[in-house]
């Protein structure tokens, strides 16, 4: 049993999950639409392009409907001020917010948050929005492909949670990190700070949130559910990576992941392998390297950083061959995603049919050490969430392939001359070492 500080009970009849990413948006824009008190929406980034565009559009029409609506965004500072990958000279989303906020009478507020110094070293990634009493979590951020805008898709899993004390807290907890600290400069107003304040300003938010952590709920009346919220940002007192951890290592019958990236740490492999030595049966669904958002097949335009999807690969093969006798005997499962020229992004864990955690950590070093991570933890003793879950499951992975040994996967002598000769070089120079590390 997997014991947490705090719980908020909630109906399983106030819980439903979003079918596609096309869903997702529309349930998104419903409850904007319909807000009457406060909008507030964490994450990684808005993008500068049509979905993004329709969102932050409709959030300055609701403003215009209801002046007394509490708007706040919060995005990640440093991703907010660049342009895409291998994009040209370009201000970055934040020119799209300064725009439409002088083309509107009302105001709304987009919130910087400064996670580290550099973006490589960490960044927002704090998931979740709250409209009124409802909280939605996805690990998807808002542009065209994660709300489908155009037709590609990526994959996210979209919960609908109706809770008052789930939304409280969450738009607490932003209140307090973001706002009440004025460690998060507004995006969308004026001139930021100087480059001597963002540093020193930095330095006092990366300390806040080391130690930041969701208000305890009050004592819980008797309901169908309980849930719980947890963040963590760095390796030491991470309460995220505690309650994963306690998870996986708690499970007694089954236990599924999901990560789009495979690249486990350290502690939650060998908390895996211990598992697997229980006899727990373990699924485990992770993305294709041609579902990565890094993935490019062609070659005449192939670029160093999209040897990412391959080296994710490598990590998944040696993996496998490592564990070949689980999934000879049935206790392993592995499923690849992949589904045209789609891609997969979903994360999270259920245990023993019981517990579901839903989170925006990609299960990898980064999350585990860098970024600021969140999630919520819902604990469904009376299994009234089974039928829902096997539902979702089921539109996860029909578009999955199960993997039965290692060379069910791609050979490197197989790949593409730039990306395979590329492999060779890092292994010769060491740098996947330091790839591995930020990924």
């Amino acid at each position: 049993m997997v014991v947490v500080n705090s719980m908020a009970g909630i109906a399983a009849t106030d819980i439903n999950i979003a079918e596609s990413a096309a869903d997702f948006k529309q349930m998104l824009l419903t409850e904007i639409a319909q807000a009457k008190s406060r909008i507030y929406i964490s994450a990684l980034y808005i993008q500068d392009d049509a979905a993004g565009k329709e969102v932050l559009d409709a959030l300055y029409q609701a403003k215009a409907q209801t002046p007394t609506l509490d708007i706040c965004l919060f995005v990640d500072f440093h991703r907010a001020q660049r342009g895409l990958i291998g994009e040209k000279e370009h201000g970055g989303n934040r020119e799209l917010y300064l725009a439409l906020e002088q083309q509107h009478t009302e105001s709304i507020n987009i919130y910087g948050v400064p996670v580290k110094r550099k973006e490589l070293l960490g960044v927002l990634h704090l998931k979740g929005m709250v409209i009124d009493n409802v909280l939605l979590y996805s690990g998807a951020s808002i542009n065209d492909i994660y709300l489908q805008q155009a037709g590609r898709y990526r994959l996210d899993r979209y919960y609908r949670l109706q809770s008052q004390a789930l939304a409280d807290n969450f738009c607490e907890y932003l209140q307090r990190c973001f706002i009440a600290s004025n460690l998060a400069p507004l995006l969308n107003r004026g001139v930021l700070p100087d480059a001597k304040i963002v540093k020193r300003n930095i330095m006092r938010l990366t300390k806040l949130l080391k130690s930041s952590k969701y208000r305890p709920f009050k004592a819980s009346e008797h309901a169908d559910i309980q849930a719980s919220m947890f963040v963590g940002c760095g390796r030491r007192g991470n309460q995220l990576n505690r309650v994963i951890r306690d998870l996986i290592r708690n499970s007694q019958d089954s236990l599924v992941i999901f990560t789009p990236y495979f690249n486990l740490p350290k502690p939650l492999l060998r908390d895996l392998d211990s598992a697997l030595k229980r006899g727990v049966k373990v699924t485990l669904t992770v993305g294709d390297k041609k579902a990565n958002d890094f993935y490019n097949a062609d070659e005449a335009t192939f670029s160093t950083v999209e040897i990412v999807p391959y080296i994710y690969e490598r990590l998944l093969a040696s993996f496998i061959s490592r564990r070949q006798k689980y999934l000879d005997n049935g206790t392993l499962s592995l499923r690849l995603w992949q589904h045209d020229d789609n891609s997969f992004h979903l994360k999270g864990l259920v245990v023993d049919k019981r517990y579901h955690l839903l989170t925006g950590s990609n299960l990898n070093p980064r999350a585990w050490a860098l970024d600021l991570e969140n999630g919520v933890l819902l604990d469904d003793v009376k299994g009234q969430l089974t039928d829902k879950f096997a539902a979702e499951f089921q539109r996860i992975t029909q578009h999955t392939k199960v993997i039965a040994k290692a060379s069910d996967i791609e050979r490197v002598q197989n790949y593409p001359d730039k990306p395979r000769k590329l492999l060779k070089k890092l292994r010769m120079t060491q740098i996947d070492r330091l790839l591995k590390r930020f990924l």
